[in-house]
């Protein structure tokens, strides 16, 4: 539920409707408090700074504005499988690919995801939200070590809004990966520095709203957990 000072999105849109039924609204939704900053009228986050840019690029993974992919992956802690879009019209997603034995950028992937969803809990917008880390990395994380992964990790499954996603296979893995612009690229065991290297890829975070479309894509560099909870809270705010 939006503050008492800023108009929800959904409230926005029915005094639109209504508006322009009446033929007392000009311009078009771009011009509302809550999109006045937002590529489209499918998002209510400001344009990032370098979305011209990606524009005009050809992105392997979404960017502000655009729709989130779809991917059906099991989540074997819940013992269902999961679609990623199927908590559009219900919740906001925040979705990352990791596997469990790096001990590098893998823990701050998953980082913001879990502050996010700690925020969430604490300020009692937990059901609004779906949080989903899925494994490129099937054989070696068991529903066992996802398990003990999340608790290490400070994830709170009690929750009732967090799923660890586990394709079937190697190749199915990088497949749904390579749905959201993850390319992973295997190292075999006789080749690796270290254990923790069995994977090169690289980083995805999204933030999108619970229409499905993508609000932020942290791609760079694993994104500051103040920067995604500041992004988290804004989206709860104005929708």
């Amino acid at each position: 539920m939006a503050s008492d000072s800023t108009p929800d999105r959904r409230t926005v849109l029915r005094s639109a409707g209504a508006a322009m039924l009446s033929g007392t609204l000009a311009g078009c939704i771009d011009s509302l408090p809550f999109g006045s900053t937002g590529a489209n009228e499918h998002v209510v986050l400001e344009t990032p700074a370098d979305y011209d840019r990606n524009a005009e690029r050809d992105l392997p993974h979404p960017i502000h504005g655009e729709e989130l992919p779809e991917a059906t992956v099991p989540a074997p802690l819940q013992d269902r499988e999961v679609s990623v879009r199927e908590f559009v019209g219900d919740r906001h997603v925040m979705l990352t690919f990791v596997f469990t034995r790096c001990s590098e950028v893998c823990p701050m992937l998953i980082e913001p995801l879990v502050h996010a969803q700690t925020k969430s809990i604490q300020e009692g917008f937990a059901d609004e939200f779906a949080f989903l880390a899925t494994t490129f990395d099937p054989e070696y994380d068991t529903p066992e070590r996802l398990a003990d992964y999340g608790e290490e990790r400070g994830v709170d499954f009690d929750a009732g809004n967090w799923w660890f996603l586990r394709p079937e296979s190697r190749e199915r893995a990088e497949d749904v990966t390579e749905e959201f612009g993850v390319v992973s690229q295997y190292n075999p065991e006789e080749e690796r520095e270290m254990e923790n290297m069995a994977w090169m890829h690289n980083n995805v975070v999204l933030l999108a709203n619970a229409d499905g479309y993508v609000e932020r894509a942290y791609t760079k560099d694993p994104p500051a957990p103040n920067t995604v909870l500041d992004d988290v809270e804004t989206l709860h705010e104005r929708w």
